[in-house]
């Protein structure tokens, strides 16, 4: 599904040739990659974790360590197309060039699947003919509690992703400002991840995320405000790097801790599940909902704003996750 929604974005018709067509065909693609993107989520991050289960802090954190490089090579493609093209051959072409380049999930992707054995965690466990509904008939109080955890994670990432086009239009920052910042915050989350996934597995998920999302609620508003007061590629640098290691602290702790939320006949739809949910919801509209606040208050800090309701939302979860006896 992946390798088809990309296909289809990479090979579109113009405008010109199948007019309101074409955007619906883009529309629908992304459509497409979204199902895929959220259906892959649970059983990549629940298969990750099951590896080890005395270390299934460090195994399930490259879910989001992988993010982190994702959104290096989208950043540096967008680095490198908008130094070596002009804003036409963009416009006409050069767009193209990143979609072409994802097609090589295909054969990475058929290879594992026809690799890999199932883990061994699962092989053990009772299964269930019917997890969909056994989520929501015996675990929809788990289900709220994973959304609201992924909630800060999907907004950051998403804002990370809308930095670029933020610096952009609202600081007039040259495009190669904003490229570098998202490429610095993904470059921290491949590295501080991992790491904070082990510290995890001895120190527990929720006491390192509930200091992370505490150290995020009290500087995002002053960092933006530090960057908006004077708009530099030198302060966005400094935002992005200090709300990444505050981000990439609270990310490498929750994918093992949505995965222990749920029994192992239900992890990997619960899990799926949950971060659809909290995607399509509140990262999906991140760059609209922080380009609507800036549009409606005229403040510049708006995506401050967006990222503290976030951190808010999935500090309450962490409550509820604590009141349900994990740690």
């Amino acid at each position: 599904m992946m390798m088809a929604g990309t296909a289809i974005t990479a090979f579109a018709p113009t405008y010109t040739f199948i007019g309101i067509f074409a955007p619906i065909t883009i529309a629908a693609a992304r459509m497409i990659q979204g199902f895929s993107a959220g259906g892959e989520f649970g059983s990549a991050t629940v298969f990750l974790a099951e590896q080890n289960p005395k270390r299934r802090g460090l195994y399930a954190s490259w879910q989001f360590a992988g993010q982190g490089l994702s959104t290096v090579l989208a950043t540096g493609f967008g680095a490198a197309l908008s130094g070596a093209l002009t804003a036409e051959q963009m416009e006409t072409w050069g767009w193209r060039i990143p979609f072409l380049f994802g097609l090589l999930i295909g054969p990475i992707g058929y290879y594992i699947r026809r690799q890999v054995d199932e883990t061994l965690e699962f092989r053990s466990a009772q299964t269930t003919s019917a997890p969909l509904w056994e989520t929501f008939s015996s675990g929809k109080t788990r289900l709220l509690v994973a959304i609201g955890t992924i909630v800060l994670v999907t907004v950051a990432a998403y804002t990370a992703v809308y930095m670029p086009t933020y610096a952009i239009r609202e600081l007039g920052l040259p495009p190669v400002g904003g490229f570098l910042a998202t490429m610095l915050a993904g470059a921290i989350q491949i590295v501080m991840i991992p790491l904070v996934g082990a510290l995890s597995d001895k120190l527990g998920r929720l006491p390192i995320a509930t200091v992370a999302i505490v150290a995020i609620l009290l500087t995002a508003h002053p960092l933006f405000a530090r960057l908006v007061a004077a708009p530099t590629i030198e302060s966005l640098l400094l935002v992005q790097a200090i709300l990444g290691v505050f981000v990439a602290a609270y990310a490498g702790a929750i994918p093992a801790l949505i995965s222990e939320l749920f029994p192992i006949r239900m992890r990997t739809t619960a899990v799926s599940t949950s971060y659809s949910v909290a995607v399509a919801i509140f990262g999906g509209f991140a760059p609209f909902i922080i380009a609507w606040l800036i549009d409606v208050t005229g403040s510049h800090l708006a995506p401050s704003y967006y990222l503290m309701f976030a951190a808010a939302v999935s500090l309450l979860a962490l409550g509820a996750a604590y009141r349900l006896g994990f740690r």
